[in-house]
């Protein structure tokens, strides 16, 4: 195995799922860059751009390459042929009113949520996060940058932990390098971590200090708004002196849900364990007698943000999902039909 590659984090789960002929013959890369027309790789011989192959341009979103997924090049190297199966994907549903999911990072270990001890927090956003994480199936931390810059910041590491009682919070300054130990426990040598978070809170900055040199452009969230501004424009990952490799993010400013029940219940487990006293097994915790959930914010042991929050998610999964599950069935109906067509022709002569 090269060992360039598993510096990259190449092992077994991605070595087993090539056949002979493809080891031999072909190139296996890891995308380490995306831009609208641009893919990048880091291959044995190097970092090259490479292109897809049209059943890949004309395919579903969700399975097209992005940053992190492991690919298997042409003999020529200049080509993606095909996207491995992935060990994680952190995904949305894509921006705007598309009915497709939008693969974000793939084969990532841990996800650092990054946001900042100012009003840029919002316990809505983090719970976002937190569900398209659990969902990804990678290890969530949260990141409070600008410490410093406050006398309240375990008052923000409290209300994180109001979200989620087991989340791991670290409080750091992202300038002073002696104040980031705590994340830097969580990087082992090859380890994936991918940085998301609204634009400006921070992200390349961590990125830098944590490699001692420059690799990301960095600019401050607007003091006036306490809005970002976009530095990151695409997604890249870095590999750290120290070893490690880093998925930096741009700022996603609409961070829709799709396909995430099972990750609602878990961030929201408190809900759900309440829910288990209502009334009535389908109750919405809205008007219904004997709703246990509802009893629970009168008497003051629930936050009503947090039930909201729940119920809207809840929603704007269940819309989304039956959209994009409606999509698929259409697509698995022409393709149908395609081939369908394609039997007849081959067919046609064998009948004349």
């Amino acid at each position: 195995m090269n060992s360039q590659l598993q510096d990259f984090g190449l092992d077994s789960f991605f070595l087993q799922q090539l056949s002979v002929e493809e080891m031999e013959g072909n190139a296996l890369a890891r995308v380490t860059e995306v831009q609208r027309s641009v893919i990048s790789v880091m291959c044995e011989d190097g970092e090259r751009g490479v292109s897809l192959t049209t059943k890949l341009q004309r395919g579903v979103l969700e399975a097209r390459p992005t940053v992190g997924d492991w690919v298997l090049l042409n003999t020529n190297r200049d080509t993606i042929d095909r996207v491995l199966d992935r060990r994680s994907l952190f995904k949305r549903a894509a921006a705007g009113k598309g009915d497709e999911i939008q693969p974000i990072a793939a084969n990532v270990d841990t996800v650092f949520i990054v946001s900042s001890c100012n009003d840029e927090f919002k316990e809505s956003r983090l719970e976002r996060y937190l569900a398209l994480c659990h969902e990804s199936g990678a290890f969530p931390v949260l990141v409070l940058t600008k410490a410093d810059l406050t006398e309240t910041a375990q008052d923000f590491a409290a209300r994180a932990q109001s979200v989620q009682r087991d989340l791991p919070v670290e409080l750091i300054n992202a300038k002073d390098r002696s104040a980031l130990d705590g994340v830097q426990a969580w990087i082992s040598p090859r380890a994936t971590i991918a940085l998301v978070g609204s634009s400006g809170v921070g992200k390349s900055t961590l990125l830098n200090a944590l490699a001692g040199e420059t690799m990301a452009a960095t600019q401050d969230i607007r003091e006036q708004d306490k809005k970002g501004r976009h530095t990151t424009t695409h997604r890249a990952l870095y590999r750290l002196p120290d070893g490690g490799l880093m998925i930096d993010v741009p700022g996603m400013r609409e961070l829709r849900v799709a396909d995430v029940e099972e990750a609602l219940a878990e961030v929201f487990d408190d809900i759900e364990e309440l829910a288990l006293g209502c009334k009535f097994s389908d109750c919405k915790h809205d008007s219904e007698p004997g709703c246990a959930v509802k009893a629970a914010v009168e008497n003051g042991s629930l936050d009503p943000r947090r039930l909201a929050s729940y119920q809207k998610l809840r929603r704007e999964n269940a819309q989304a999902t039956a959209t994009i599950a409606e999509r698929r069935a259409h697509e698995r109906g022409f393709a149908r039909v395609v081939e369908q067509a394609k039997w007849v022709k081959r067919n046609k002569g064998l009948d004349e």
